[in-house]
Order: structure tokens, then C-alpha cells, then sequence
């Protein structure tokens, strides 16, 4: 009795529910700007001009303190507590919708020493936990599936290993097919196999890029003692990367160097990982908003021309209600949490870019194509 029958009862209870922490939190000059502020989101969600992301749909105004944002990247030390924290935080945000992506860099290779005695297991020995973790929490969870990213610099003692390890569980899963198991998305081929709940990528450097080029030597340094492991041809460690991603799709790669040139805040900490979509690239233990505007509601059919000044308020509205949201969301740790309120981390983009330059007359890849959307990019 308790669930919603209707599109109208959904977008109020997200509207009602923004503007109270609004008018909470001091936004609003009057009773009549808060009211306008209110049917005016309203307006944007029902007619589907703008969506925020899907935790907002799923928890704001049903949990007291809702979890809002859609991805996070946490970080992840080399230490047996460190690893099984990670492995709880992910699982609660898998619980309440969102992705979370790490970059398992820190973690000692597996031929590295234990101070105990003994040889580390290595990053990709905890990756089938958090594999089989997520796997389990997407089976049971009230959402979606989980979403997951894991990340490992090209310079880990382990690379080559997870370079090909999820095209070695494909050939696994062909195998299993072959011989008569179920192969679709949820069948018994790829539920037997690991990583498939996450996108893997490898964080690749200038260095490494630029040896690739010259066909020059690229070494792997132990992550303890940061000493040369294994030195190879940096044209065969990219060579494997693209038959494994031509196999399975995996791993991506992510452009360390380039990244943190763009870094926003280089002085506060270094980027190392993103959510698993890769929009969303920021420091470790943050967490982001995102909420997109469809560019096809500001098209004007009669003429095409595009409506500017309705794109700017829709950007005013829903980057408003994206920020009352930051400090009534809960975050699943502290640093997080402290991270949220003190960055504020929040994306707008939109969508449907396609549709807008096959209406307007314009090629997606050209010049006249680009400078359009440079223009609605910086109208943003």
C-alpha cells in the first residue's frame, strides 16, 4: 500500500523533498521563491527536461538521511583492515544504488612479503571477494545492479596478470557455453565466472605511452620498496591490453598524466581512480551527484533554433537542487562525508546530443558539429 502508483506521486516526493532541505538551509529570499522554486523542478522532472540520477529517484523522501549521489571512488591502503572496510562500504552502496570505483595500486604484488611470514596474495586475489560481493548484493539489492571499477597503475608488479584476467574467464565462460550451459547475461556460464560485476582499467602513464611509442622498455616496481620487478617491451604489455580488450572488452585504460593536469584541487590530492562510468573523476573517499539535462526539450522545431535563455534557467534550477541535496544526503564513511561538504562534488551534463545535430542539420563528427556543442558546453 505503501508504493506509488503514479509518475506525479514520484517527482513530487523528490520535488517536496529538495525544497524543504532548501528552504532549510536558508536558500530562498521569500515564501514565493521557494514556491516558484519548487513547481518549477517540478515542471523540469515531469516533462522529463532533466533527470538526476537514480538514488535520488530511489531514496530522497523515503530515507531520512538519503543517499543521493550515484558514484563514489574510495581508496584502498595495504592492509587486511583497510581491504575488508572497502569491501563494506561498497557493499552498502551497492545496497542503495550507487557505483563505486578503487584503484587497488597499494595493495603489494603477489610475490611481495608479508610481515608476518609468508607471500602477499595480491590485488587480484581480494577482487573475486569484491567480485562475489557485489555479484550477491546485485542478486538481492531493491534497485539495480551493482556497478563496480577497479583500477590498477600499468607500473604494479601484477599488471600483466590483470591485464588478461577477465579475457581468461571469457574463454572459460565460451568453454561453458560450448558445452551446453546457459549463456545469457544472468545464466550459469558467467554467474560460474570471476569479475563480472566490474569494469577493469589500467592507469597509463606519458612515460609508459611514450615508451610504447619508441618501442622501448617499460619495468613493474614492487609496491613496498618501489624497486624494478619485472622489466618488459612496452609494446608487448599493450599489445596484451588490446587483445584482452578485443576478448571481453577489458580492461579500458585511463590517462594518469593527462588527468592530473586537469586535476581541479592538484594542491589538496592527486586523482587516482573514477566511478565506473569514468564521467566522474575526482580524489579518493568523495562522492558525486550527477543529474542530466535532455537537449531535445530546448530544440525549437519550427525554426531549430536552440532556446538559450530556457537551457541556462533549467541549468540554474536543477545545479540548485543538486547542491541542497550535498548536506542532507548521508555518505557511507566519515572521510567521505567530510570530503562531500567540503568539495561539494556535483555533475551536470546533458544528453541527447545526437538527436540535437541530426535535427540541426549538422555531422556528429565535424567541426561545425563541435563548435555546437562547445557552445552548449559553455552556456553549461
Amino acid at each position: 500500500p505503501e508504493r506509488e502508483t503514479s509518475i506525479r506521486q514520484l517527482v513530487e516526493r523528490v520535488a517536496a523533498t529538495i525544497t524543504g532541505y532548501g528552504e532549510r538551509g536558508g536558500y530562498f529570499k521569500t515564501a514565493a521563491d521557494r514556491d516558484a522554486f519548487h513547481d518549477e523542478l517540478a515542471a523540469i522532472l515531469v516533462n522529463q527536461v532533466a533527470s538526476f540520477n537514480s538514488p535520488v529517484w530511489f531514496n530522497v523522501g523515503i530515507e531520512p538521511k538519503p543517499q543521493g549521489s550515484a558514484c563514489f571512488i574510495n581508496s584502498c591502503g595495504d592492509s587486511m583492515d583497510s581491504i575488508l572496510s572497502l569491501a563494506k562500504t561498497e557493499g552498502m552502496l551497492f545496497k542503495y544504488g550507487s557505483g563505486t570505483g578503487s584503484n587497488l595500486s597499494s595493495i603489494r604484488g603477489s610475490h611481495e612479503g608479508l610481515s608476518a611470514g609468508g607471500t602477499a596474495s595480491g590485488p587480484l586475489s581480494f577482487m573475486k571477494g569484491f567480485d562475489s560481493f557485489a555479484g550477491a548484493i546485485k542478486s538481492g539489492g531493491k534497485t539495480r545492479r551493482a556497478a563496480k571499477m577497479v583500477i590498477l597503475n600499468v607500473d604494479h608488479p601484477d599488471i600483466e596478470d590483470f591485464v588478461t584476467s577477465k579475457a581468461n574467464e571469457e574463454k572459460k565462460a565460451w568453454a561453458l557455453i560450448d558445452a551446453g550451459y546457459d549463456g545469457s547475461f544472468n545464466g550459469e556460464a558467467y554467474s560460474s565466472i570471476f569479475y563480472q560485476n566490474a569494469n577493469h582499467s589500467i592507469r597509463v602513464t606519458d612515460e609508459f605511452m611514450e615508451a610504447v611509442e619508441k618501442d622501448g622498455d617499460w619495468s613493474t616496481k614492487e609496491v613496498l620498496t618501489g624497486n624494478p620487478y619485472k622489466t618488459m617491451k612496452a609494446r608487448k604489455l599493450m599489445s596484451e591490453i588490446a587483445d584482452a580488450a578485443w576478448v571481453c572488452g577489458d580492461p579500458g585504460m585511463q590517462y594518469d598524466t593527462t588527468i592530473n593536469k586537469w586535476n581541479p584541487v592538484k594542491t589538496t590530492h592527486r586523482i587516482n581512480a573514477s566511478n565506473p562510468c569514468s564521467e566522474y573523476m575526482f580524489v579518493d573517499d568523495s562522492a558525486c551527484n550527477l543529474a542530466s539535462l535532455n537537449l531535445m526539450k530546448f530544440f525549437n522545431h519550427d525554426d531549430g533554433s536552440f532556446n538559450v535563455d530556457s537551457f541556462r534557467h533549467a541549468c540554474d534550477i536543477v545545479i540548485s537542487a543538486q547542491e541542497m541535496l550535498v548536506d542532507n544526503c548521508s555518505y557511507p564513511t566519515t572521510k567521505i562525508g567530510e570530503n562531500s561538504y567540503k568539495f561539494r562534488p556535483l555533475g551536470l551534463g546533458y544528453a541527447n546530443l545526437g538527436a540535437l545535430l541530426m535535427a540541426s542539420g549538422l555531422p556528429y563528427d565535424s567541426d561545425e558539429g563541435r563548435a555546437y556543442s562547445a557552445a552548449i558546453t559553455s552556456l553549461m
